[in-house]
């Protein structure tokens, strides 16, 4: 591999000088610097990313902690993330497991932004402490290095279970992501207020782990216990779509028999019949924020907590009892 020793050889300079060069420092002149950049380029000379880091305490990339990347949901909001960093001359790079923590405290990368409940707050915490910047769209940590971007979650849960009122149900069933998840959680803490107001209203927990898995399981509890119309709030679309596959081997149909409503929209929903009503946001807009809010923390601008907007979006999976 050719190192500045080599250019600076070829160049009869020294290495300082070819250092300054391809760091663009005044300390040379441009027609030194001219030379020098010719010569690197007729070497096929490669700076040394690493050592670069290492003196500029800086690599331009960010990276998106994720519990998982595949799927509609997050490569919507990759795709804001890498948008808005794309803008302002960074690079996003998706981590997932615990091996890639070590891309913060060994400066691979120049910010987190984290939506992985694997990820310990405690940990993260740390990594604040020794001047790491960090978003987080899961949690909330209070931490002059850490600003978190936020789906509102009760606003859709209370949208969600309004919208299975005002069509007349009185038979619930609640449909929960897994227990580590924040989003979920707090979306079950918003519906068990809502349903501490109705106490003759039938209420029936399944937990489940955001996977159309989860879905198939709650629909088979569902119709074993079937006497009447029941409403099922599905805490995402990826399980409610588990409901539709079952219920389509079954005598029972979605939007009679069973009444869906799900949350995040995903692409898949438009295709489903009758079309999944569900809680709509802009996934690539979370992304966008994130991106925005870790950007202000790196310049150290200031920044402010965020809530992700959400709508109803009505669908046929859920009609009015009469």
């Amino acid at each position: 591999m050719v190192s500045i020793k080599d250019i600076a050889k070829q160049a009869g300079v020294a290495i300082s000088t070819v250092s300054y060069a391809l760091n663009g420092s005044p300390k040379v002149t441009e027609e030194t610097r001219a030379k020098i950049l010719a010569v690197a380029k007729e070497l096929n000379y490669v700076p040394n990313a690493a050592a670069r880091t290492l003196k500029k305490r800086k690599t331009k990339i960010i990276g998106a902690f994720l519990t998982d990347y595949g799927g509609s949901f997050f490569g919507e909001l990759l795709r804001g993330m890498r948008k808005t960093l794309n803008e302002k001359g960074y690079d996003l790079i998706v981590c997932t497991g615990k091996e890639s923590h070590r891309f913060l405290p060994e400066g691979i990368i120049d910010g987190a932004i984290i939506l992985d409940a694997h990820f310990p707050d405690e940990e993260i915490i740390t990594y604040a402490d020794r001047g790491h910047r960090i978003i987080v769209l899961d949690r909330e940590i209070d931490h002059p290095n850490i600003e978190r971007v936020l789906l509102d979650n009760e606003m859709g849960a209370e949208l969600a279970i309004n919208f299975l009122l005002n069509n007349g149900h009185k038979n619930f069933v609640i449909l929960t992501g897994s227990k580590e998840s924040y989003d979920s959680n707090r979306r079950l803490k918003a519906v068990k207020e809502i349903f501490s107001r109705y106490p003759s209203l039938n209420l029936t927990i399944i937990p489940g782990d955001f996977d159309k898995a989860s879905g198939e399981r709650a629909a088979k509890h569902i119709l074993a216990n079937y006497a009447e119309p029941v409403a099922v709030f599905s805490f995402n679309d990826e399980m409610a779509i588990g409901i539709y596959n079952y219920l389509e081997q079954s005598q029972y149909n979605v939007g009679e028999h069973v009444h869906i409503i799900g949350f995040d929209n995903i692409e898949l929903s438009n295709y489903t019949r009758p079309r999944l009503a569900t809680i709509h946001y802009s996934k690539e807009d979370w992304g966008k924020a994130a991106a925005e809010q870790l950007l202000k923390l790196i310049k150290k601008e200031k920044t402010e907590r965020q809530k992700i907007s959400v709508e109803l979006l009505e669908g046929e999976s859920v009609q009015k009892l009469s």
